[in-house]
């Protein structure tokens, strides 16, 4: 008969889980990014192929790594509750958040926080 998992066994489940999860977010949405634009290819327009799956997969892009960046969140609280933990995860929060932010910015050709003011005005 087996043990039953410890905590510390659920929750590296848990992060291998919100891995996986982040992974495919990536991988399946890069992949529909690519197949919708190839109907639009296909259709004869370049420029909106283009641009289709550039925002697509951009949009899947800044998905996965709020998914991964709970994965790292989540081992470092529970499983390797360390200062070099704690630090190596602040990097890699500070990367990730400077890449969705540099997506962002990319994706829709303004900084967030001006969003309002378009929206308003």
């Amino acid at each position: 008969m087996a043990e039953p998992i410890n905590f510390e066994g659920w929750m590296e489940l848990v992060v291998r889980g919100f891995e996986i999860a982040g992974v495919a977010v990536l991988a399946i949405g890069s992949l529909w990014a690519f197949a919708s634009a190839a109907i639009v290819l296909f259709k004869g327009d370049k420029q909106a192929a283009y641009k289709r799956v550039r925002r697509m997969v951009g949009l899947s892009i800044l998905l996965g790594l709020e998914i991964l960046i709970i994965a790292d969140i989540v081992q470092t609280i529970t499983i390797e509750a360390t200062l070099t933990s704690a630090f190596t995860l602040g990097i890699i929060v500070l990367v990730r958040t400077f890449l969705s932010f540099s997506l962002e910015i990319e994706l829709d050709g303004i900084v967030p926080w001006r969003r309002w003011t378009l929206k308003e005005g």
